[in-house]
């Protein structure tokens, strides 16, 4: 961690409630920044909001509607955003449909970031310089963007390779702004902060297993570690050697799936996403 202040910049953070999204939101507010944080709990993100000095935004991922009221919330509270760090996402069992009739982990970790991000595009062309920083995952390798068939309507949906198809599509998705928004002075970046032993995968018993049980001592860091990387991207800020690029945690250019680099993906999944939120 550095000692770079943050002071004058706004910065918004989803997934706050509580791991790396909390503990990221805290060290920037401590930078100087002033920090917005939502979150699905009301009462897990009141004291996150509380320790930054903001009120807590509320929101349920799996309602399209309660994502428009955010960024209508967000962007009636702030003139400019200097960085969105969407982090917000989990493991979801692809059989249980969000209210808006969507696989859960494509509309979570992919539908809604690629959403919010579009609708808050104008305060973050607003700062003039702006980052957005994209939570993705070793995961990705997992996955597999099949375009005529985002939503599983026509193949089985796994856990696992569900999660790491939302994970992919958050460093498709990151270079698809990169290509798209530099005339704004929009810069993303992705990034995989490591295998945290957090709240993450809450709804998957494997998931709990491996990182919430005598388990994880063998293989997952600490929620501070595990927020080091977002907090070490926000501090550089919206440097244009970032644009489009994948960390694996504190390392540019992590492992990632070939489709990541594929334009034919990074221009479909863009469409197609457009398409299925209104954008």
């Amino acid at each position: 961690m550095s000692e770079q202040t943050l002071t004058g910049k706004t910065v918004v953070v989803t997934g706050a409630s509580d791991g790396i999204g909390a503990e990221a939101a805290k060290v920037l507010a401590g930078k100087g920044a002033r920090v917005l944080v939502t979150g699905r709990s009301a009462e897990k993100l009141k004291p996150v909001a509380e320790a930054v000095g903001t009120e807590p935004l509320i929101a349920d991922f799996a309602r399209f509607d309660d994502v428009r009221r955010l960024a209508a919330e967000v962007s009636e509270r702030v003139e400019k955003i200097d960085i969105l760090l969407n982090n917000a996402g989990g493991t979801f069992v692809p059989s249980k449909k969000t209210p808006d009739g969507h696989e859960p982990n494509f509309q979570v970790n992919h539908l809604v970031p690629f959403l919010l991000t579009n609708l808050l595009r104008p305060k973050l062309a607003a700062a003039g310089s702006s980052l957005v920083i994209n939570t993705a995952s070793i995961g990705n390798l997992l996955g597999k963007i099949v375009l005529d068939d985002l939503d599983y309507e026509h193949r089985r949906a796994s856990e696992f390779p569900a999660y790491g198809t939302g994970k992919l599509m958050n460093i498709v998705f990151t270079r698809g702004i990169a290509q798209r928004w530099t005339g704004d002075g929009i810069v993303s970046v992705a990034v995989h902060p490591g295998p945290v032993g957090s709240s993450f995968g809450r709804d998957s018993w494997f998931i709990g297993l491996l990182y919430r049980t005598p388990l994880k001592r063998f293989g997952t860091i600490s929620v501070p570690d595990g927020a080091a990387p977002l907090v070490m991207l926000a501090e550089r800020g919206p440097d244009a050697e970032l644009n489009g690029k994948y960390f694996s945690r504190f390392k540019v250019d992590g492992k990632e799936n070939k489709q990541a680099s594929d334009q034919a993906i990074i221009d479909g999944l863009w469409e197609r996403s457009a398409e299925i939120v209104g954008i």
